[in-house]
């Protein structure tokens, strides 16, 4: 199977996706929203989610739940809440594991500017080569100076650097922070470019609006976990997304949506 026909099961014809991030177990274990995984994928699968990003646990766990959705697996980690989460640390599964569990892609973490940077980096331009041999398409999840990184990493200059190494690196999309000016970032990023939820918002309007701008300004899509699957009603929150990436939907109209307006 081509890298097209995989990136077609992850974007649709618009060249949008809504992802929903759910591998937070790997750090997290059983998280808000994830401590019964199955019902939470079936809402997320009704509420019109394109792709899933998760563990090769999930994976095979609950094939059955997201056989609709485009799959991209997470490689690799290194930090749980129990250790010094200071980010990936080793690359845990390999192609042929994505392949045999009939992965649409697969996804790696980098942090430009920390001090992992070179680490980090090398782990994404070796599973490009190999992912690509076989024609698996890569997201590379670029997060500049780490997960917790200080203000001076977290402007559109930062993101715009380490989302066009990506590219550089031959990354078929990116995964990255939303900063105001995210203009500067999709102009000079020549593969899509898709926003990450991060923490849950104290509101969900907060949400749906960054969301709207991310995508005004040239975002691709969305990834996003905690903002979906800790969602009071996470059907409705996906179904909210899902209007403002495909259906153009307005702010408002995708509010409306929620139980809770």
């Amino acid at each position: 199977m081509s890298t097209t026909r995989r990136l077609n099961r992850i974007f649709r014809p618009d060249g949008r996706s809504l992802i929903v991030a759910f591998d937070h177990g790997m750090i997290d274990g059983p998280a808000k929203g994830m401590e019964q995984p199955g019902l939470t994928l079936q809402k997320i699968v009704a509420g019109g989610a394109d792709a899933i990003l998760t563990t090769f646990g999930m994976a095979t766990r609950f094939a059955a739940e997201i056989a609709r959705l485009g799959l991209i697996l997470r490689l690799d980690g290194g930090g749980t809440k129990l250790g010094k989460m200071d980010g990936p640390g080793a690359q845990f599964y390999t192609i042929a594991d994505a392949l045999r569990l009939g992965a649409d892609a697969v996804a790696v973490s980098a942090f430009p500017g920390s001090p992992k940077e070179e680490a980090t980096l090398e782990t994404l331009a070796r599973v490009i080569g190999e992912a690509h041999t076989w024609g698996l398409p890569v997201m590379a999840e670029m997060v500049p100076g780490g997960f917790d990184s200080g203000p001076e990493f977290r402007g559109a200059d930062s993101i715009a650097i380490a989302a066009r190494v990506a590219a550089e690196l031959g990354a078929d999309w990116v995964k990255i922070p939303y900063a105001a000016g995210f203009e500067q970032v999709t102009r000079s990023c020549y593969v899509p470019a898709v926003v990450l939820g991060g923490a849950k918002k104290g509101s969900e309007r907060i949400m749906l609006q960054t969301v709207s701008d991310a995508l005004q300004a040239g975002a691709m899509g969305v990834a996003i976990g905690r903002n979906i699957f800790q969602a009071d009603d996470p059907t409705a929150m996906t179904a909210a997304v899902a209007a403002l990436l495909h259906k153009n939907a307005s702010v408002d109209e995708a509010a409306a949506m929620l139980s809770n307006g």
